[in-house]
């Protein structure tokens, strides 16, 4: 009979948030699969466990996988932790859980922190429909095609961001989202800095022009609002009533990009066929 493998949700700051069940767990399994065992060592002292550790993270997953996947088949039990937060989530204890599911092994979660619904709770935005984004990419192309596509998202997003990258990101959201729409960024949850900024991105940007960004945050931005999002037809129209007012293609294509979040290229290949 196949073992089990645990998500053990860990602290993202405080270690008064490891849930009595995690600690348990923890204290119960035969092994600890870690993202940086270093940092887990430190948690586990805390509460004085004893268990085995190995190294489970991006840059070995692809081989550490199937050894942990043999173990579990084997019979034995494994939790798998993060440096702070939920396993699996953004994380690559994805491929893990994965792999188990495909080979029959039982994967449980112990619940607990979780940075982005955190983050989603203390915001003051709509929380019934979301959309977690997690950190962008530091390519420049796939960064701007990522945020491209969320230009006429409804739902609120949620995005990681590291302090150095704070200022550019927020500089492209302005100019992509616009000024005017709402964010929250929530830095240092759960620790002795906790903070929550609410305002707009124009407001957001001008503040850390004057301030340095300092820890961890999580960004959460309004999505537009529903009675605003205008479809591919809607939008291929107005630019088609601007070029009959005398408005160049190109001209009107960039005008209705601007303020639908309608993609140019599309809205100009759609203009394009409208005028057949």
């Amino acid at each position: 009979m196949s073992g089990t493998l645990y998500l053990v949700a860990t602290p993202i700051g405080n270690l008064g948030d490891l849930s009595p069940r995690a600690v348990e767990t923890l204290e119960a399994v035969d092994f600890i699969a870690a993202e940086d065992t270093r940092v887990s060592l430190k948690l586990l002292n805390h509460f004085q466990i004893k268990k085995p550790l190995v190294s489970y993270h991006e840059h070995n997953a692809a081989a550490a996988g199937p050894s942990l996947l043999a173990r579990l088949l084997a019979g034995e039990s494994c939790a798998l932790v993060t440096d702070a937060g939920t396993p699996a989530i953004s994380d690559p204890g994805e491929a893990l859980v994965r792999l188990c599911a495909e080979n029959g092994v039982t994967v449980l979660s112990i619940p607990g922190c979780c940075a982005a619904v955190n983050a989603l709770a203390v915001s003051g935005l709509p929380t019934g429909r979301f959309t977690f984004e997690g950190f962008l990419s530091v390519n420049k192309r796939s960064r701007r095609e990522h945020l491209e596509s969320l230009r006429r998202e409804t739902r609120t997003m949620i995005f990681h961001e590291a302090p150095h990258k704070l200022r550019p990101t927020l500089t492209d959201f302005c100019q992509l989202f616009g000024p005017d729409r709402p964010i929250a960024l929530c830095r240092e949850l759960t620790k002795l800095h906790e903070e929550t900024r609410r305002c707009t991105l124009g407001e957001a940007v001008e503040y850390y022009r004057d301030h340095d960004p300092r820890g961890e945050y999580v960004l959460v931005v309004a999505g537009i609002k529903p009675e605003q999002a205008v479809t591919l037809a809607e939008g291929s129209a107005q630019v088609l009533a601007l070029v009959e007012s005398g408005v160049r293609l190109k001209d009107a294509v960039r005008e209705v990009a601007d303020h639908t979040g309608l993609g140019r290229n599309e809205l100009y290949a759609a203009a394009l066929e409208g005028r057949k």
